[in-house]
């Protein structure tokens, strides 16, 4: 089939970053190559791959996706592809799968926000829990993934040795500040609360810390400890338009394409060979950019293996803990 009558159908995010993608990531390959796009999101994006692959019917090209939802169902729900088409021997050791090579990267990280403490301000994870000395509520998207690391850290764990995560020892540190957490149902609301000044501390991913402050937030990162984790682009099982959209993800993880991305939206490329310092970020994306520089606190990358393997019992336990 001539490329310029192939329609590759991409689901991802959402909002804005879609539109980024669609930006940065596809206009350039329709230039290139004719291949149109249709982009669609949906938040039960795995249950319906799961459906369309059982079914054969999958009308899916692209998936945007977490790093340990692409480790847990590679060969199953998503396409293995050609490693030697992508830059897999340009990431970290660890971030690949068969079915994958990472594009960019984000953390969880602590902040603060500057107009309820003065003087006196936070400076490490343990203040997040201090509730005595720095009054507040704390917010956090209602999300386990970086949210338990943070409070093990707090808790005496060493970055290093976060894994296999002791669940019930951080939730028994969450539960010290409990009466004092806002559990924000989605982003956009995590953001609300913060530009509101309803919670004086958060945990949040940095794009979204960013986010905050450009729409009106007063928020300062701490930088004493911060995980991360990544997102791929992976091809589900059955995929009318395999080939292309296996051309697409190469040409979407090209430098260019992958700087001009995270230009837009702050995220940060995993790939080793891209000067960071090169990228035209803006200055509240790069005040809280946690991989600018060696002055930032200790970093652990969240483990997928773990969380690809356990997600389902953590999420349980996260539950009834929450409404407990």
């Amino acid at each position: 089939m001539p490329s310029d009558k192939i329609t590759i159908t991409w689901q991802s995010t959402g909002g804005e970053a879609q539109k980024q993608e669609a930006e940065a990531l596809q206009g350039p390959f329709t230039a290139k190559t004719g291949v149109k796009f249709n982009n669609v999101t949906s938040l039960s994006y795995i249950s319906q791959v799961q459906t369309m692959v059982k079914s054969g019917k999958t009308v899916w090209d692209v998936v945007h996706t977490g790093s340990y939802l692409a480790k847990a169902y590679c060969g199953t729900l998503f396409e293995k592809i050609d490693m030697s088409r992508m830059p897999a021997t340009q990431v970290p050791e660890g971030t690949t799968t068969e079915c994958s090579v990472p594009g960019t990267k984000f953390a969880t990280e602590f902040a603060y926000n500057t107009t309820a403490y003065k003087g006196n301000v936070p400076t490490k994870i343990n203040d997040f829990f201090d509730t005595k000395t720095f009054p507040g509520k704390r917010v956090f998207y209602n999300n386990p993934k970086g949210i338990l690391e943070a409070a093990l850290v707090a808790d005496g764990v060493a970055p290093e040795q976060l894994y296999p995560l002791d669940v019930d020892r951080a939730l028994k540190k969450l539960g010290t500040i409990k009466s004092d957490i806002i559990f924000a149902p989605s982003y956009t609301a995590f953001q609300q609360n913060l530009v509101d000044k309803q919670a004086t501390m958060a945990l949040g991913l940095n794009g979204r810390l960013h986010i905050t402050n450009e729409s009106g937030g007063t928020m300062a990162p701490v930088w004493d400890f911060t995980s991360w984790d990544y997102t791929a682009w992976l091809i589900p099982k059955g995929a009318p338009n395999a080939k292309a959209a296996e051309e697409a993800v190469a040409f979407a993880l090209e430098p260019e394409q992958l700087i001009k991305f995270c230009a837009m939206n702050g995220l940060t490329p995993v790939r080793t060979d891209i000067d960071l310092n090169k990228i035209p970020f803006t200055e509240t994306a790069k005040v809280f950019n946690p991989f600018l520089g060696s002055d930032r606190g200790r970093q652990a990358r969240q483990d997928n293996t773990f969380w690809a393997e356990n997600i389902a019992e953590v999420t349980k336990k996260w539950t009834a803990w929450q409404v407990g």
